[in-house]
C-alpha cells in the first residue's frame, strides 16, 4: 500500500492506536498509520486489559475498536476509556451491521463515535476520513451503509427534500461543508442553509451541550432502514 494522507494534515499530528483482536488486520491497520503524514502510531491492543494498559489518558488521540474482544466489549471499553479522557474519538469496526449501536450511547460520550464496516466500507481513505472526523468530535457512518439508507414512513427524514436528504447523507459520510458543496456543485453558503432547515425539521436545538451535525447524523440513524 502506498502512503495515505489526511485530507487536511493537522498541525500537531495526531496519535492514533488500534484496539483489534485479529493479528492480520490488526497488523495491517499499524502499518497503514506509521505510513502516514499527519498521524503519529502509538500503538497496538489486542484485549481490553492490554488497551487499558496501553491507552493511558492524554496519550492517544483517537483509536480504532473492534466491538467484540476476547476478555470484553469495545463499546463499553470506549465508552470508559472516553469518560476517563473526554474529547478521545473512537471509529468502531465490526464485520457485521451494528452501526444502530451508536444510537444506545450515554448523553455524556455521545461525540465522536464513528463506525465503518470491515465487509463494505473498510478502505484506507475511509478510515482516514473516519479518523479525522472522530478527531474533531464529529460522527461519520459507514458510507455504503448509509447510501443504502431510506426514511422510514411517517418519520421526520419524509419533510426533507431529496436535495436536504442528500446534504444529509452526505452530512453522515463525514464531508465537511465544503466537501459536501464540492459534492453537490452548490455554493457553502447553500449547504449552510441546508443544514440549518435540515436541524429545524428533525427538531436539532443547537446548545452548548450538543453538536448538531452529531445529532443530525443520529436521527438520520434512527429514522431510516437500509435496503439489503
Amino acid at each position: 500500500m502506498g502512503a495515505a494522507t489526511l485530507d487536511v494534515a493537522p498541525a500537531v499530528p495526531l496519535r492514533v492506536g488500534v484496539v483489534e483482536d485479529q493479528p492480520l488486520l490488526g497488523g495491517m491497520l499499524a502499518d497503514l498509520l506509521r505510513g502516514t503524514p499527519g498521524v503519529t502510531f502509538v500503538g497496538h491492543a489486542a484485549t481490553v486489559a492490554e488497551a487499558r494498559r496501553t491507552f493511558l489518558p492524554g496519550t492517544v488521540d483517537v483509536l480504532t475498536m473492534d466491538i467484540e474482544l476476547p476478555d470484553g466489549n469495545g463499546v463499553s471499553l470506549g465508552v470508559s476509556l472516553r469518560r476517563a479522557q473526554p474529547g478521545l474519538g473512537i471509529v468502531l469496526l465490526s464485520a457485521y451491521d451494528l452501526m444502530d449501536m451508536l444510537l444506545e450511547m450515554p448523553a455524556d460520550v455521545r461525540d465522536g463515535w464513528s463506525y465503518l464496516s470491515k465487509t463494505s466500507s473498510l478502505t484506507r481513505d475511509v478510515l482516514l476520513e473516519a479518523i479525522r472526523v472522530s478527531a474533531r468530535g464529529e460522527t461519520m457512518l459507514d458510507p455504503e451503509l448509509v447510501d443504502r439508507a431510506r426514511p422510514r414512513a411517517g418519520s421526520s427524514l419524509e419533510s426533507l427534500t431529496d436535495r436536504q436528504y442528500a446534504v444529509l447523507q452526505l452530512l453522515a459520510t463525514g464531508r465537511s461543508n465544503t466537501g459536501i458543496a464540492t459534492r453537490l456543485g452548490i455554493a457553502e453558503k447553500s449547504v449552510q442553509n441546508h443544514l440549518t432547515a435540515i436541524y429545524a425539521a428533525l427538531g436539532i436545538e443547537h446548545d452548548a451541550a450538543s453538536n448538531p451535525r452529531v445529532s443530525a447524523v443520529l436521527a438520520l440513524l434512527a429514522e431510516s432502514g437500509r435496503l439489503a
